[in-house]
């Protein structure tokens, strides 16, 4: 990820029926960062760094950990963070 690279975040509020196919959907979108999965209180109960190189072998742990986490509880805030297309990237 470049430096320069601009960023933006996105909450989301969910239900624990859906988090586990709203986090899957968000990681294959391909520009999401980061996620954090957090509780109706606020505080932080997992993330994921989604990385390019993130994939199968460290995936499969990390989801089954979101699944446990919604057996638990009913309302989730996903916290996205997004890359923002800079304006050098655009055609002259």
């Amino acid at each position: 990820m470049p430096d320069n690279e601009k960023t933006c975040t996105e909450e989301i509020k969910i239900t624990a029926d859906k988090l586990l196919d709203t986090i899957k959907d968000l990681i294959h979108e391909g520009n999401v960062r980061h996620i954090q999965v957090r509780n109706p209180e606020g505080k932080v109960v997992f993330e994921i760094p989604v990385n390019v190189g993130l994939v199968g072998l460290l995936l499969a742990p990390m989801l089954a950990g979101v699944a446990a986490i919604a057996a638990v509880a009913a309302d989730f805030t996903i916290v996205v963070t997004r890359v923002v297309p800079s304006e050098d990237s655009e055609p002259s």
